[in-house]
């Protein structure tokens, strides 16, 4: 078994990271370089036709790419602790919540970065007008979490799950391409202060 993977600040390799890390797993990984454009060699391709890392590859060759996929093969093969829910209450409102984070909060932070960000302009069309349309988005959607956050310890439970650790990937990533958190918003802020301190944000 080995995890293809990219260095941070990418963030669906680092959820797998997370996810690893509170689970107490330790897989072998190799760093594919996207900046050399290792994920778009035949070799790879092979593995994950998107050329998208992390693609986790298993002894007998199947590969599963997409990082909550990923993360629930290992949910099966090691339950505890659980990190979407052991209810059917619990397991609903974690993929609830991870559906709500990849729509509402990562999605405008990836269009951004897609779309008008100076870093990608080599690679990818610009559309400045839509960038700052998701910055907006961005911004609607960090107070709309902040709003969610009231009463709560963490996003889908009492419990620290992968809902949060999606949250996290996404709002530091955010911030590294210059979408920072509001630091008006006390809840988020606090929650992301809780979730950063855990041993496991340093995967």
């Amino acid at each position: 078994m080995i995890l293809h993977t990219a260095q941070n600040p990418a963030p669906n390799p680092r959820r797998v990271r997370i996810f690893l890390a509170e689970k107490g797993i330790e897989v072998p990984e190799t760093r594919v370089q996207m900046m050399k454009g290792e994920h778009k060699s035949p070799e790879f391709l092979a593995k994950n036709s998107l050329g998208q890392v992390p693609t986790l590859e298993l002894d007998d060759g199947t590969c599963i790419a997409e990082s909550v996929a990923i993360c629930r093969y290992f949910d099966e093969m090691q339950p505890d602790p659980p990190m979407f829910g052991t209810t059917p209450v619990e397991k609903a409102q974690s993929e609830m919540w991870l559906r709500r984070v990849e729509l509402k909060v990562w999605k405008p932070v990836l269009d951004f970065w897609m779309y008008a960000h100076p870093r990608t302009a080599a690679v990818l069309p610009r559309y400045e007008d839509f960038g700052a349309t998701s910055c907006e988005n961005y911004r609607k959607a960090q107070k709309w979490v902040d709003d969610e956050l009231k009463g709560r310890t963490w996003l889908a439970g009492d419990s620290y799950s992968m809902a949060d650790v999606c949250l996290l990937t996404s709002v530091d990533f955010a911030d590294w391409i210059g979408l920072p958190v509001d630091p008006a918003l006390e809840r988020l802020t606090a929650w992301r202060a809780r979730a950063t301190a855990r041993p496991s944000a340093s995967a």
